[in-house]
Formats: C-alpha cells, sequence, structure tokens
C-alpha cells in the first residue's frame, strides 16, 4: 500500500462534476499532511479527453477504464473497474464524491475491498497514519469524528462544496495509464440501455452553488416562477422545503432537508421558508444564508447569515432585477 490519495472522477457524458474537482483539492491537502501523491480514476467510454482537465487540477497521475460497458452507469461494472484501479494504484485512502452514484459505488467498493468506509464527510485529515473524518450527524445536531485503521484501505465520501477547488494549471500535463476492463460473465448479462432524463435541465441542487429555495409560502407552483428567474440570473438551482413538495408545488426530487438532499452551496436564499429541524439539517452546512420571511421570530433566522423581514413576493423579484443590473 502507497500513501497516494485516489480520488474517483464522477462523469457524465463526457463532462466532469465539479465535485471532482473538489476532491482534487482535499486529496491534495491529505498528501501534504501525509505524503505521497494525488492520483484519479475515470470510469467511461471514450474518455481519454477528460485526462487533461484532471491533471490540470492537481492528479499527477490519472488511470483511464475506458470501455463501452462503462458507457453508462452500472453498479457491478464499475465497482469491477475501480476495484480494478485500486488493485493497481494501491492506494491509502479513497475519495468519492457524495452523489447518487458515489454513495452506490462507495458502498459496494468498501464490501468489495474489505475497506473501512465513512459516508457525506464535511473534512478529512489525517491522525497518526489514519484517516480522520468529520461528519454531521442525527439532523445536524452535533458533529462526530471517525477515524479509520490505517491497515486497510480507507474510503470517505465527501459533500460537494465542502472544499474549494484548486486554480486550473492550464498545460500541466502528468502520467496517464490505462487499466484492463474485465467483468464477470454474470454480470455481464446486465447491461443499461437508455438514461431517459425526467428533469428539464435545471441544476440538480446537489451540484450548485448558489441555492434559491422555496417554502409553502409561495402557494403555488405556478408563484415559483419568480424563484426560477433569479436562480437563472444567479446561474444557481431551486430547491423547496418538505412541505413546499408535498403540497405538489415542485417535485421532491427539488427537496432540501434530512428526508430530501443535503446540500452545501456557497449560497442558499431561503424565501418563505420557516426553518423546521428536518430543513435546516439538509441546509446548515452552505457557506452564507440569505433568510426572506415575514415571519421574525422563524426559526430560519437563528442559522441565517443575513436576515430579512420582507415580502418574498416584493423582495425576490427586486433581487433578479438588481443582480440583472450587476450582471449588465
Amino acid at each position: 500500500m502507497s500513501s497516494n490519495v485516489l480520488v474517483f472522477i464522477e462523469q457524465r457524458g463526457g463532462k466532469i462534476l465539479p465535485a471532482s474537482f473538489q476532491l482534487l483539492a482535499a486529496a491534495n491537502e491529505l498528501c501534504r499532511i501525509g505524503g505521497g501523491q494525488v492520483e484519479a480514476c475515470v470510469l467511461g467510454q471514450e474518455i481519454d479527453s477528460l485526462a487533461r482537465p484532471v491533471t490540470e487540477q492537481g492528479a499527477k497521475k490519472v488511470y483511464l477504464v475506458d470501455d463501452g460497458e462503462l458507457a453508462l452507469y452500472r453498479a457491478t461494472a464499475y465497482t469491477a473497474g475501480v476495484a480494478a484501479v485500486v488493485q493497481q494504484a494501491k492506494p491509502k485512502t479513497m475519495l468519492i464524491p457524495t452523489t447518487f452514484l458515489g454513495r452506490d459505488l462507495a458502498a459496494r467498493l468498501a464490501a468489495r475491498l474489505h475497506a473501512g468506509l465513512v459516508m457525506d464527510c464535511m473534512d478529512v485529515g489525517y491522525a497518526d497514519g489514519e484517516l480522520v473524518a468529520t461528519k454531521t450527524m442525527y439532523a445536524g445536531k452535533f458533529t462526530a469524528k471517525f477515524q479509520l485503521a490505517k491497515d486497510r484501505l480507507q474510503i470517505a465520501t465527501i459533500r460537494s462544496n465542502a472544499y474549494t477547488a484548486l486554480p486550473r494549471n492550464e498545460g500541466v500535463s502528468g502520467e496517464v495509464a490505462k487499466v484492463p476492463f474485465n467483468i464477470d460473465a454474470k454480470d455481464a448479462r446486465l447491461r443499461v440501455k437508455e438514461v431517459v432524463a425526467t428533469s428539464s435541465g435545471i441544476k440538480d441542487v446537489t451540484e450548485a452553488d448558489i441555492i434559491v429555495s422555496g417554502g409553502r409560502s409561495l402557494k403555488s407552483e405556478g408563484n415559483f416562477k419568480i424563484l426560477f428567474e433569479l436562480a437563472a440570473v444567479l446561474d444557481g438551482a431551486v430547491g423547496a422545503s418538505r412541505a413546499a413538495c408535498d403540497a405538489g408545488y415542485q417535485p421532491h426530487t427539488r427537496q432540501v432537508g434530512l428526508t430530501g438532499k443535503v446540500v452545501t452551496p456557497r449560497l442558499y436564499l431561503a424565501c418563505g421558508i420557516d426553518g423546521a429541524i428536518q430543513h435546516l439539517a439538509g441546509m446548515r452546512g452552505s457557506k452564507v444564508i440569505v433568510a426572506i420571511n415575514t415571519k421574525k421570530d422563524a426559526p430560519i433566522f437563528k442559522v441565517a447569515t443575513y436576515g430579512c423581514v420582507a415580502d418574498l413576493f416584493q423582495l425576490v423579484p427586486l433581487l433578479t432585477e438588481e443582480f440583472k443590473k450587476m450582471k449588465a
């Protein structure tokens, strides 16, 4: 086992998720503490062009597993592919983005490789050669630290935006190694033939740097239009509280909270959201929180960086117009 840190680079349709670049920054910090170098692995079909942007973001070596079986995500195939990379690279630690794909892959990989695993981390470091991972628990009521033994591979999934990606160093190249892909015959019988997108192309809340979220105070699906307009100007995503989703104002795919999606954007605008404990647990890690609510005693104001006691139907359109002027 080396002292290197291996990062799983998640890509969809040839486009690398920003969360993967953020993990390269986390890996760089770990290597600064524990030695070794940052390495990465990319799986997919016809992915040679993805090696360069990964090395420009800090990876010294990139392992490519290129095969038609990996064109679309399939748990057994991807687990076999990443396991082959781990077998060749022999890293000390592996970092994976906390996405739906990442959660699925990390658990399967840990079981196959008998590795230590901690999910949904906010911060990682080393203590006496062992990985120390920090995460929130019990609806964000407290922070816990987990220490993974150093006698086996240490795997951690990390939330989006927990780390800031390093500046891109254009023109920097690193070593590229192609790893042969083999899959058991029983696994090869199962194939994903097609993936049909059900969203409208709007950013997912787990991947956005800016989120504009609405609560039941929006009163209807149609009224969410003002949030979509603001999100479009800010190049952000639209989220919703559980109450708004249960009322049918937005699909549950946009729900932020303990029973929805946990987010850590740079900016979170909570519009007409009172701040139930489940919702706070899902967005408390945001860097800056702006709350807009007519109820001055709403719990959301206790965690907000900036609070606006105002009517969202008046303030949100004004913000949209001001941001348009600034961008112009």
